[in-house]
């Protein structure tokens, strides 16, 4: 009879409760690293859309000042974009350009805010124009100066999104 209890193969009791706390321990230890990666990818991605947009209306701006004095350049004009739509549209800037010149290929939205229907015109974004405060958390509708988060939550950093 001993030497059947000797043959048998198999797990005792305390060997499994050592195994589960060790996984345990290991799985608790991944699932913050793999939330902190994922918002971290957002993070990256925010920064990088932001960057593009931001490219973007900056050359319209620089494109626009470069246009002779004349019936395309209006003078009570900002030299920004009406709308964000334009951008991807284009605008016919005259002798500068031969038909219309485009600054964006597609929409570039906010990773943490995405519209919520494709009518959307801001695109996720909130807009500030060239005259309002620079702190105006309204759009005036004028034109666009520069787009920023609409997220209040706080990025790895501390900083707040909206203030990107």
């Amino acid at each position: 009879m001993v030497s059947l209890n000797k043959n048998r193969s198999g797990l005792s009791l305390i060997e499994l409760v050592v195994t589960i706390t060790i996984l345990s321990i290991l799985a608790a230890g991944i699932l913050p690293m793999a939330r902190m990666a994922s918002k971290r990818t957002k993070e990256i991605e925010l920064h990088r859309n932001l960057r593009i947009l931001r490219t973007a209306l900056d050359d319209y701006k620089k494109t626009w000042d470069k246009m002779p004095a004349g019936p395309l350049k209006a003078a009570n004009e900002s030299g920004y974009p009406k709308d964000l739509q334009t951008l991807i549209d284009g605008k016919d800037f005259g002798e500068l350009n031969r038909g219309k010149k485009r600054f964006l290929r597609r929409k570039i939205f906010d990773p943490f805010h995405p519209p919520e229907n494709d009518s959307d015109e801001k695109w996720g974004w909130e807009l500030r124009s060239s005259v309002d405060q620079p702190d105006s958390s309204s759009w005036g509708g004028e034109d666009v100066f520069d787009v920023y988060s609409k997220s209040e939550d706080i990025a790895i950093d501390g900083t707040k999104y909206k203030e990107w």
